[in-house]
C-alpha cells in the first residue's frame, strides 16, 4: 500500500516548498535592508541623553544635554549613556521581530 508520496519525496510539493522558502528568504532580505537604513532613537534621563543608531546597529549620533554634564558625577552620565544605548538596541530588536518574516519552524 502506498503512503501517498507519489513522485519520490512529494514531487511537486517539494518544489512548491522550495519556492515558498525562496520567497520568504527574499522578503527577509528586503525587510533587513530597509531596517538597516532606518534610524532609531533611544533615550534616558527624560531625553537628556539620546542615542541614534541605524537598524544595522551602526552608531550615528550621541546627543547629551549640557544640563546633565556634572564633572563631579561622571558616573551618572555614563549610566545615562548606557541606558540610552540599551533603549535604542531594544527598539531595533522589536522592529526586527515585527518586520522581518520568519521561516516557519525555525
Amino acid at each position: 500500500m502506498g503512503y501517498g508520496f507519489g513522485g519520490g519525496f512529494g514531487g511537486g510539493n517539494m518544489q512548491q516548498l522550495m519556492r515558498q522558502a525562496q520567497k520568504i528568504q527574499q522578503q527577509m532580505q528586503q525587510a533587513r535592508e530597509q531596517l538597516d537604513q532606518e534610524e532609531f532613537v533611544g533615550s534616558s534621563g527624560g531625553g537628556m541623553v539620546e542615542v541614534t543608531m541605524f537598524g544595522n546597529k551602526t552608531l550615528k549620533k550621541v546627543a547629551i544635554n549640557p544640563k546633565v554634564v556634572d564633572p563631579d558625577d561622571v558616573e551618572m552620565l555614563e549610566d545615562l549613556i548606557i541606558s540610552a544605548f540599551n533603549d535604542v538596541l531594544a527598539k531595533i530588536e522589536i522592529a526586527e521581530k515585527e518586520r522581518i518574516p520568519q521561516i516557519p519552524g525555525m
